[in-house]
């Protein structure tokens, strides 16, 4: 199975308190979005990608552009209603990956194999959630959070889903509870940001495009 990518870059970005759009906040020495392109990029099941835009983030689509990406302009009320808005307009009526731009950890390796366990699953939708004392233990804090049988995860901004049954209200999701880096360093202040940066400088040694894991 080969699924499209979303990735999504149309908030205000309200806690990020800097000029600068956040998907191009400079992280490791490359834009955040960056990251998530790259990885994205590198995965081998998936098919296409399309970056979803608003009217907060020009500059980020201005760029994308220039780079000969996919660009998908929405209304920029809220992540559900865009998301909703670029499945719709794009006409994905098939499963499709989505990220939040904000996650620089990433890597092609790790969204394959979240698209391998959606495809077993066999249903329509799945979601990535974060044990809070991993997000505690990198320093980061939690813009969004999800009960899960009695225990509270933080929402790492990794999904897919059956655009299909976009306009449904509830669907049967496959969960999957990750305490890896790829999924927990999801960047929402600029104090995040420079804790994640501090926090892989002292687990990994870097390559000039990817992580290189030891």
């Amino acid at each position: 199975m080969k699924i499209p990518a979303l990735i999504m870059a149309g908030g205000k970005g309200k806690r990020f308190h800097l000029k600068i759009e956040k998907p191009l906040a400079p992280f490791l020495g490359n834009p955040l979005i960056n990251w998530v392109v790259d990885a994205v990029k590198s995965a081998n099941k998936i098919s296409d990608l399309y970056i979803v835009t608003s009217p907060n983030t020009l500059e980020t689509e201005k760029k994308c552009l220039k780079e000969g990406l996919k660009i998908i302009r929405t209304d920029g009320k809220d992540y559900h209603h865009d998301l909703k808005q670029a499945i719709t307009k794009s006409q994905l009526n098939c499963p499709v990956l989505t990220l939040s731009s904000d996650l620089p950890a990433l890597t092609g390796t790790f969204l394959d194999q979240i698209i391998l366990v959606y495809e077993k699953s066999g249903k329509p939708a799945l979601t990535v959630l974060v044990p809070m004392e991993k997000c505690t233990e990198i320093g980061i804090s939690t813009a969004s959070t999800y009960t899960y049988k009695g225990a509270v995860y933080a929402v790492s901004g990794i999904n897919i889903i059956d655009g299909s049954k976009i306009s449904e209200e509830e669907l049967d999701q496959e969960v999957i509870i990750s305490d890896s880096v790829e999924a927990a360093l999801n960047i929402n202040s600029l104090e995040d940001l420079r804790n994640a940066e501090k926090y892989l400088k002292n687990i990994k040694k870097i390559d000039a495009r990817r992580f290189l894991f030891y």
